[in-house]
């Protein structure tokens, strides 16, 4: 391995321990999804404010971590950089599964059959990898057009115990995205895959 590749691979793996804490929490929130159905029908989306805001940006993030997994070929789907590291379908689900984990701060529920602990090593079929990620976007983007602005004011307990509020949970959850994005950028990469939208800029 080259001396560029071992300083990615490290420079990757430094910057995965910052999601400890996320694995760690979504241990403490239980193996099993709750059994309740969410409501189907999706309010319209606000054209003005915080939720309209954020609703830009996770469509921002979400559509660059799709077109990645469309554009890494299947049989890249098991590659890490190194042993221990998450390989490019643990990324993405992690990704998706944080898309059902995070609005469970603010009052979603994880529908039934979503098992967080095993999620994000449940398959690494290509078509499935991405099937969840679709279905996690969904989920993420109606927990978030069921609040009200006036919900954003309202507080409860984030990562490490702290109080803050909603308003910081869904910027919480974008950000959390564009960190694995960045994450899946520099696997691509290393695999010799442009991200697409990069072809024309």
């Amino acid at each position: 391995m080259r001396v560029e590749s071992r300083r990615g691979a490290l420079a990757l793996a430094i910057m995965l321990l910052g999601t400890v804490g996320l694995a760690a929490a979504w241990a403490d929130k239980g193996a099993t999804a709750p059994s309740g159905k969410q409501p189907s029908a999706e309010p319209a989306a606000p054209e003005t404010g915080a939720r309209a805001e954020f609703l830009v940006d996770f469509a921002a993030v979400t559509g660059k971590l799709r077109d990645l997994a469309n554009a890494i070929p299947a049989e890249k789907y098991t590659w890490r950089p190194q042993a221990g590291v998450r390989s490019v379908s643990e990324v993405l689900l992690h990704a998706a599964g944080a898309n059902y984990f995070m609005p469970t701060f603010f009052g979603a529920t994880v529908p039934e059959g979503i098992d967080l602990k095993t999620f994000e090593t449940s398959t690494t079929d290509k078509a499935k990898v991405i099937e969840a990620l679709e279905a996690s976007i969904v989920h993420a983007r109606g927990a978030v057009l069921r609040l009200s602005d006036a919900d954003l004011e309202k507080t409860g307990k984030w990562f490490g115990g702290r109080q803050v509020t909603y308003r910081v949970m869904i910027v919480g959850a974008a950000e959390h995205g564009h960190e694995h994005l960045g994450q899946l950028i520099a696997y691509a990469r290393m695999n010799g895959v442009t991200p697409p939208w990069s072809k024309t800029e």
